[in-house]
């Protein structure tokens, strides 16, 4: 049975739908998205002219409107009006999971602020479906979405996961993915990775190896949007010390921690104040200079 969606009282306040669309594969669409898509009164999204070839191929004439990231903090209070006069309005991306990474978490906060209620319509998701077919054992992963776009900015960010132990997972565009390889190899050393490209199409390819690897790889460019899975930091090769001193050379050497990172590193170490860890490690930091 086709679900419908109850026609609003124009005394209460309409519903967000926060629907999930193909990655891909238009045959992920789900029953329920195009039904939603189907019965609002307004679709928002990324590209009207993508969703539109969307809504075309599902015979979908539900008038589009545009929320991109440079207008989502204006676009959403306009869209937030329209729903407290009663309009149901779906929120989609160009494609997956709307928010990972795509518009639509500023407009679902402000909803959430109003009293509007929100519905997720769940289907595809890159990160999902990169992470099913990368055969990973742990259970827990670090998704950092798209890296920054500066070099300088890129490394600086990845200073800051460096010592995590878990997978790290991030999105990338093919004009860029020399690039983030590069500047991987340069923080994160030697370790192992999976690039995957054009998941649920018919070119859907997994690359297996180390990040030298993968950028001799790509060296010739490549196609298609990207899911990079690196894994985590290895275990340390000594045991952590116990006192102050060899603890800041611990986490400068062995972790390639920052002074930031050593200090929260040490107060969460000996249960003792950021403030008052500080101190005593920039002294010691300075002296190793």
């Amino acid at each position: 049975m086709k679900p419908r969606i109850p026609a609003p009282d124009k005394n209460l306040s309409g519903e967000l739908f926060v629907v999930a669309t193909p990655i891909g594969n238009l045959q992920e669409m789900s029953p329920r998205a195009c039904a939603v898509l189907s019965q609002v009164d307004l679709i928002a999204c990324e590209d009207t002219r993508h969703t539109r070839k969307l809504c075309s191929a599902f015979e979908i004439s539900t008038p589009l409107t545009s929320y991109y990231r440079e207008q989502e903090q204006k676009k959403s209070d306009t869209l937030i009006r329209r729903l407290q006069g009663g309009e149901n309005i779906a929120l989609v991306a160009d494609a997956g999971t709307p928010g990972l990474s795509d518009p639509g978490a500023v407009l679902v906060k402000k909803a959430r602020a109003a009293g509007i209620k929100i519905n997720a319509v769940a289907g595809p998701s890159a990160l999902a479906a990169a992470l099913s077919i990368a055969g990973i054992n742990e259970s827990a992963f670090f998704f950092g979405g798209f890296l920054p776009a500066k070099k300088s900015e890129k490394a600086q960010w990845l200073r800051g996961v460096r010592t995590l132990p878990w997978p790290l997972i991030f999105y990338e565009s093919p004009h860029r993915i020399k690039q983030s390889l590069a500047v991987l190899l340069e923080v994160l050393g030697y370790r192992q990775a999976l690039l995957i490209r054009e998941l649920t199409k018919i070119h859907e390819q997994c690359l297996e190896g180390t990040l030298e690897q993968l950028l001799e790889q790509v060296g010739n460019g490549v196609k298609g949007e990207l899911v990079l899975i690196v894994e985590g930091a290895p275990p340390p090769t000594q045991e952590k010390p116990e006192n102050l001193e060899e603890l800041v050379a611990w986490y400068r050497r062995e972790q390639q921690a920052s002074l930031k990172d050593t200090v929260q590193g040490i107060s969460a170490d000996l249960d003792l104040p950021r403030s008052t860890v500080y101190k005593n490690v920039l002294a010691i930091w300075k002296q190793e200079e």
